[in-house]
C-alpha cells in the first residue's frame, strides 16, 4: 500500500505542478492510453471495460471542447474536430467497434505529436 500511496502522492504533485501546456500534452496521453485499454477490452470482450475507458476518452474530449477559445478563428477548426472524434467514440461505444478506435487513436496521437511539436517550439518540453 505504501508504494501506491508514494505514487498517487507523485502523480497529484506532477498534476499541481503542471503548466497549462503540459496538462494539456497529459490529457492527450490519457486519452491514447484509455482508447488503448478499450481496443483490448474490445479483444478480450471486456465489455464493461471497453465502455468505462471509451467514455474516458469522450470526457477528455470534452474537456479540450469545453477550453476552446473561441475569440480564435483556429478554435472552430478544433472544434470540429472534437465534435467528429465524439461523434466516432460514441459509435464505437455502441458497436464495440476496434477499428473505429483506432481511427480516432490516429487522430489522438497527431494531435498529441503537434501539440508535443508546438510545445518543443515554445521552449515547454525538451528546451529549444
Amino acid at each position: 500500500m505504501t508504494n501506491r500511496q508514494g505514487y498517487a502522492a507523485y502523480a497529484n504533485n506532477k498534476i499541481m505542478t503542471a503548466t497549462p501546456a503540459e496538462l494539456t500534452l497529459m490529457l492527450y496521453e490519457g486519452a491514447i492510453k484509455f482508447c488503448n485499454i478499450a481496443m483490448d477490452a474490445i479483444e478480450k470482450k471486456d465489455i464493461s471495460k471497453a465502455h468505462n475507458n471509451i467514455v474516458k476518452v469522450e470526457n477528455i474530449i470534452e474537456e479540450f471542447r469545453a477550453s476552446l477559445d473561441h475569440k480564435y478563428p483556429v478554435a472552430e477548426d478544433f472544434e470540429n474536430v472534437y465534435a467528429y472524434l465524439s461523434k466516432r467514440l460514441v459509435e464505437a461505444n455502441i458497436q464495440k467497434d476496434r477499428e473505429i478506435l483506432e481511427e480516432v487513436l490516429e487522430h489522438l496521437r497527431t494531435m498529441r505529436d503537434t501539440w508535443k511539436e508546438v510545445m518543443r517550439q515554445a521552449g515547454g518540453i525538451g528546451g529549444k
